[in-house]
């Protein structure tokens, strides 16, 4: 279904100009929100046990067995553009929460891809690995915008990307940001209602999408410092540093996407696995990258 069609049709007819609608679609990704099976057909499940090829040990950090977090067979998912999943087969995620928010090595996190037409056959669980109960999962589509683009929400102090900043407080980068949301996209309000309107979805875990933006801020951090210590890049005063991440971070939003992200419950571990779309488009799902958050007082 060609997508972006729908939603240009729909934002001309409200009267919206046709240049500022391709500038806010550059910005526009469709995700797939995964939820408990009501009227739709299963696309996969949660928790439950693993179907895995024959042969394959069950994933583990070393002598600890990982817990299947969910499951879903890629076929049977709604077809985004701009995302790359596999055509078929199945993608398992496997993640010890609680070990992956302790330890930032990756190790305690897997994503598993089997193609279809391999043999498999149900996994028996290893003794020490928990079982979370089995339950088959839909599947619709929503709208993702990046968070400087998101509608702010006094109640939700989730994230707050301007924080209420004053003008002069802001970095120069967040500046040009307001800019340009003010110059060029004058009806923002209505172009981004609409696309929560053609795709609303409350779902509790999303495939495709924006990164999270604690991950990238990470990845970020990262990139700059090792261009920093290579003399690619001088050393700059702190208040510079934190303009250069905001681009730093701008950038490397086209460059990696969310694969799957839990949505953030309140003192319960949730886990964000991010990915390259080159990596993605080529089924490299063991490059994947998983950061499991835990939020309380």
């Amino acid at each position: 279904m060609d997508h972006q069609g729908e939603f240009r049709r729909a934002a001309l007819e409200l009267g919206i100009p046709d240049d500022e609608v391709s500038r806010f679609t550059q910005h526009l990704r469709l995700s797939i929100g995964l939820s408990g099976v009501g009227g739709g057909s299963p696309v996969g499940q949660f928790g439950g046990l693993p179907r895995l090829p024959v042969g394959m040990k069950w994933p583990s950090a070393g002598d600890s067995p990982l817990p299947l977090l969910f499951s879903v067979d890629c076929g049977a998912l709604p077809r985004v553009d701009g995302f790359d999943l596999p055509e078929d087969g199945t993608l398992l995620f496997f993640v010890d929460q609680e070990m992956d928010h302790e330890d930032s090595s990756g190790r305690y996190a897997r994503v598993v891809y089997v193609p279809d037409g391999t043999e498999t056959a149900v996994a028996e669980a290893p003794g020490s690995v928990g079982v979370r109960e089995q339950l088959d999962v839909s599947a619709e589509l929503r709208a993702e915008l990046p968070l400087w683009l998101q509608e702010g929400d006094e109640d939700d102090d989730w994230h707050e990307y301007w924080e209420d900043l004053d003008w002069e407080d802001m970095s120069p980068f967040q500046q040009q940001l307001v800019r340009y949301m003010e110059r060029d996209l004058p009806h923002l309000n209505k172009l981004r209602d609409l696309a929560h309107d053609l795709w609303p979805s409350g779902a509790g875990v999303v495939i495709g999408g924006y990164a999270d933006d604690e991950v990238i801020n990470s990845i970020a951090e990262q990139t700059l410092a090792g261009r920093e210590k290579a003399g690619e890049i001088p050393a700059v005063p702190i208040a510079k540093w934190y303009s250069h991440l905001e681009k730093e971070k701008h950038r490397l939003t086209s460059e990696w996407i969310s694969l799957a992200s839990e949505a953030r419950v309140y003192e319960e571990y949730y886990t964000s696995f991010v990915i390259r779309h080159d990596d993605l488009a080529a089924a490299r799902v063991d490059k994947a990258l998983a950061v499991t958050n835990f939020d309380a007082p």
